[in-house]
């Protein structure tokens, strides 16, 4: 452990949703336990089914099952403490503990946003270059590609928590916040951490608006490409519909963080238990839907679930008959 000379700080308290009256403890921790438990059935489910058919090994899909697995280890870093807290009343943390929940927490959600600029190449390829897409965007290719993404931010985050580990605490051990993450654990320390905060956002702002330019950008093209096919066979709609599930997928994912930037640049203050809530709900509840995007909004997994289904439902009526 890293003391100073200031203080010795060996826990944190994880504040959660302040100002939360004690009598709705339990009904918010079943609340967070049941987006546990569809996070870490819906990620899994993804992750075995994605590898029990091999139908289903296809670059498109490598890139679904490394997001599912950003999601089930987002959701299983963050959601367990702040459970905790209000089904046991144990919102204690230790120090160590919390700075490694602040580097797998900013490591993860990097990572997704890289991988997510993953998603917007394979569809930009797809469908702006169909002939060579097999040639291009191979499995191998993807391995790399999502490889890369993991391990960009691993390095750098520990730069990033490294230099906020270092900070003297001589302020409150209290985290206004349902996890530890970099601004709320840094403005407790007692020197000017201006500069760290600087540095943790300039390469936050990198991690998010790199991927989210290519993108944007990607998809733009996209749309010309698309509006530019006859339209006779139908092909403007399979396009498009091939993206459906990438879109909604990046939306959910970069929407609420460039609102909650958005107005903290603008001088639009979130109060304490409101910010909490908006970042609850943009790191997790994704997380929890992302599945049943893939599942009902992706035609191959959704035929392959048809196929899975009908045949039990005949080997039962069979096996009765």
């Amino acid at each position: 452990m890293f003391y100073t000379n200031v203080t010795r700080i060996k826990d944190f308290f994880i504040m959660g949703f302040a100002g939360l009256s004690q009598e709705y403890y339990g009904p918010v921790s079943a609340l967070l336990f049941l987006l546990f438990l569809a996070i870490a059935v819906g990620n899994i489910f993804i992750l075995v089914f994605v590898k029990c058919e091999r139908s289903l090994h296809k670059p498109s899909y490598l890139i679904f099952c490394h997001l599912a697995l950003t999601d089930l280890a987002f959701g299983t870093i963050t959601l367990p403490k702040i459970i905790s807290k209000y089904w046991f009343d144990d919102g204690i943390i230790s120090f160590n503990g919390c700075f490694a929940q602040m580097y797998f927490v900013h490591f993860l959600g990097a990572t997704h946003s890289f991988i997510l600029m993953v998603m917007a190449l394979d569809r930009f390829i797809a469908i702006c270059a169909p002939l060579r897409y097999t040639v291009l965007f191979t499995n191998t290719t993807v391995s790399v590609l999502c490889g890369i993404s993991w391990f960009i931010p691993a390095s750098w985050m520990v730069g990033i928590v490294f230099d906020a580990l270092r900070l003297p605490f001589c302020n409150s051990n209290i985290i206004l916040q349902c996890y530890c993450d970099h601004l709320t654990v840094t403005v407790l320390g007692c020197e000017n951490v201006r500069e760290i905060q600087v540095v943790a956002l300039g390469l936050a702002m990198f991690s998010l608006l790199l991927p989210l330019g290519f993108i944007i950008f990607s998809y733009f093209v996209i749309i010309v490409a698309v509006m530019k096919m006859s339209n006779s066979d139908g092909r403007h709609i399979r396009a498009l519909s091939t993206c459906t599930p990438q879109l909604l997928i990046t939306c959910l994912f970069y929407m609420p963080r460039c609102f909650v930037y958005l107005a903290n640049n603008v001088g639009f203050i979130l109060s304490d238990p409101f910010r909490t809530v908006v970042i609850m709900l943009y790191s997790l509840l994704p997380s929890a839907i992302n599945p049943i995007i893939y599942c009902f909004k992706t035609k191959d997994i959704k035929e392959n679930l048809k196929k899975r289904f009908l045949t039990r439902k005949i080997n039962n009526s069979t096996n009765k008959g």
